[in-house]
This record gives structure tokens, C-alpha cells and sequence, in this order.
């Protein structure tokens, strides 16, 4: 769809998932009625939404950040209730916790998840054998979901239809600016065609993209270190087929079932992230990417994961999702996962919003519901 110069309640940048969510809200909820979303790719939830391990939290993953964790526990339900299509339950998940270097022993695991009232259960025997005795303490039975990427776009594109927001994909906003009693859009389509929005709103929902604006665009208070990763998708070996294993927390691994492409993935804590910088205008995470080698580590991963989950040694590797994930660096040392939720007070009306999970949308909506929003 062309984009022609136009006046608008919303302009929605950034198709992924909190992208959509926003955009349904806002029709739905807050009754704004000529709302816009421009996505740079040329379809919704195809990158960070899309190139990820899949996982819906429920708390099992942060020891080290309660609040992280509390949040996952109260939006996992809720999440599995409103996207129920999108989940994926019917398989086993396992925390096993490393022997040494692990920042948590299986008896303070046992007690955390207690606190935050998680399910945990120790795992039967034939469960247990799967893994090497030596390095691994305990293994445990816990309840965590996958989601399906795919079926979330098919969702997102049907109420972003139903709710009447204009979609124009390939095209890329490059600048946001103050105007004389709104705020100015600039984009540009794969043609290289330019126009002007003119828009009482504007929600920057562009993850790794949200500082590179020019115009007034004044860039977010918090700052944000990028990095290039790789999760490495394998076909399971029976033994794991329907198994989704995390290694903790130390010896950090995963092996989840990916829904969208009926494969596993492998992510490592060493070898996942493969480069990284902070975050800051004129460098542009998504050039970086492009220009980078992808030279898979999988080889790596599955050696080191193959001595303590033996199985893994059978996987056959499938492909690799290369992609640039974005953290707060205040969040660095305790792994945190909150939202970045900001109002660009230079710029009124202007939001910019990252989530670190996909379950956080329930965060941003909240935050959103004390927003006063003009029709």
C-alpha cells in the first residue's frame, strides 16, 4: 500500500508483536480511530517476534531478578488464556541445575520457586537418566509453554483487519518531529517514496530500531546494549522430542520446542551471543546484522551441551536464526527482564516501548491504561 501524506489519531512503528498489541488496543480499548502501522519488513512478526526461543515464562528463569519473575507468574495465565491457539503445551519441561559454577543450588531453586509459587516437582527416574550425574545436582519437573510465531501474525494480521489500522510494509520511518499541534512522521517505502504523517501519537515499538531517529526524536533515557545472536534450530532425537530442557544457571542452556518450524532450538549461554555494543544513534543494529557473517556456532553448543544431556550428541542441526536482541544495561547483572516504557517529554504524545519477553505485553498495556488518549 502507497502512503500518502495524511493526518492520523496513531502511528504505530514497528510490526512485531507489541506493535500489533498496541495497535488492537488502542482501537479497541481506547477508541482511536484512524491508527497506522509501518513495519520495515514485508510481513508482521518476522524478526525479533518471530527469531527467538519461543518460550512463555513462568518465572523459572530469573532467581536473580523477583520481579521479573513474579510478573512472568501472574502473565503466563493470562497470556495462555487470550493466545490459546498461539501455545504450545503438550510437551515436558525440565530444569536441571548444574552441579558446579551453577548461582543457584537445587535446594535454593526448590525454595524460589516456592516463593513465587511455580510449580516444581522432581522428575521420575527415566527422565533424570537423560542427563550426565556428575555435572547435574537435580532435575526437576516444572510447567512452561512454548509459542507459535506463526499463529500469533495469522491472529495479528486478522484484528489489525477487523480493527480498520492501515498497514504499509517495506516501509521504514526514519524521522520524528515536532510539529505545530501534532508530531510529524517522516517515512520512506521500498521505492524509495517519502511522505509525512501528521499524528497526534506515536508509539516507537521498534525494539532494537528505537534509537535511530533523527528529527526532535530525543532518543530513550535508558540505555540499551545490543546484540547479535544465534539460535541454532535442530531436529530433536526421540529421546527429547517432546521434552523442553533448560540447564541452570551457570552452565546456562536451553533446548525448546520451536512451534512455528517443529524443531527444537539450541541456545548457550556462551555461544548464543555472538557480538555486542551499546546501543546509540547512527549505528544501526539492523546493518550490522545484515552485514554480518552468520558463521554458525553449533558445533560448539552441541559439544558442550552433549556432556551433560548425552542425547543432544544425536540432534540433527536444521538451520540457525541470527538476529539482534536488545537488553537494559541496568539488567545486565541480574538478568531482569522488565519493560522499557518511556514518555518522550521533548516530543508529546511520542512512547517508546521494549518488552524482553513476549508475555511483558500485559506490562505495557497496564502502563498504557493510565495514559489519557484524545480521540
Amino acid at each position: 500500500m502507497t502512503m500518502a501524506d495524511s493526518t492520523v489519531d496513531a502511528v504505530i512503528i514497528g510490526g512485531g508483536f507489541y506493535g500489533a498489541a498496541i495497535a488492537i488496543y488502542l482501537a479497541k480499548q481506547r477508541g482511536l480511530k484512524h491508527i497506522v502501522l509501518v513495519e520495515r519488513e514485508s510481513a508482521l512478526l518476522t524478526r525479533a517476534s518471530y527469531n527467538n526461543q519461543a518460550r512463555v515464562h513462568n518465572g523459572y528463569h530469573y532467581p536473580r531478578s523477583y520481579t521479573t519473575a513474579y510478573r512472568s507468574r501472574v502473565n503466563l495465565p493470562r497470556f495462555v488464556h487470550d493466545w490459546p491457539e498461539a501455545v504450545k503445551q503438550d510437551f515436558t519441561k525440565l530444569y536441571a541445575i548444574a552441579r558446579r559454577n551453577s548461582k543457584v543450588t537445587a535446594k535454593q531453586f526448590v525454595r524460589y520457586c516456592k516463593e513465587i509459587r511455580a510449580k516444581i516437582e522432581p522428575a521420575d527416574m527415566s527422565l533424570r537418566q537423560l542427563f550426565e550425574p556428575h555435572l547435574i545436582e537435580e532435575v526437576f519437573l516444572v510447567e512452561e509453554y512454548a509459542f507459535d510465531a506463526s499463529k500469533l501474525a495469522n491472529w495479528a494480521e486478522r484484528e489489525l483487519q477487523e480493527c480498520g489500522v492501515e498497514i504499509h510494509l517495506e516501509t521504514r520511518v526514519t524521522a520524528i518531529s515536532r510539529g505545530d499541534e501534532a508530531l510529524k512522521v517522516c517515512a520512506r517505502d521500498e521505492d524509495g517514496s517519502e511522505s509525512e504523517i501528521v499524528s497526534r501519537y506515536v508509539f516507537n515499538c521498534t525494539y532494537s530500531g528505537l534509537n535511530q531517529f533523527a528529527g526532535d526524536f530525543p532518543g530513550t533515557t535508558t540505555h540499551l546494549k545490543q546484540e547479535i545472536t544465534e539460535m541454532a534450530l535442530m531436529d530433536a532425537p526421540p529421546a527429547l522430542k517432546g521434552l523442553g530442557i533448560t540447564v541452570m544457571d551457570g552452565p546456562f542452556f536451553s533446548m525448546m520446542p520451536f512451534p512455528a518450524r517443529g524443531l527444537h532450538t539450541l541456545s548457550h549461554v556462551r555461544y548464543t551471543p555472538h557480538m555486542h555494543w551499546n546501543d546509540q544513534c547512527g549505528i544501526d543494529p539492523y546493518q550490522k546484522l545484515n552485514d554480518y557473517e552468520r558463521a554458525t556456532r553449533v558445533d560448539r553448543m552441541v559439544r558442550d551441551v552433549g556432556r551433560y544431556l548425552p542425547a543432544v550428541l544425536d540432534a540433527q542441526y536444521v538451520d540457525s536464526l541470527f538476529e539482534i536482541k536488545s537488553v537494559l544495561v541496568k539488567n545486565e547483572g541480574d538478568d531482569g527482564r522488565p519493560i522499557l516504557f518511556e514518555k518522550h517529554e521533548e516530543l508529546p504524545g511520542c512512547y517508546s516501548v521494549l518488552g524482553g519477553k513476549i508475555d511483558n505485553i500485559y506490562d505495557v498495556l497496564e502502563k498504557l491504561n493510565d495514559e489519557h488518549f484524545e480521540k
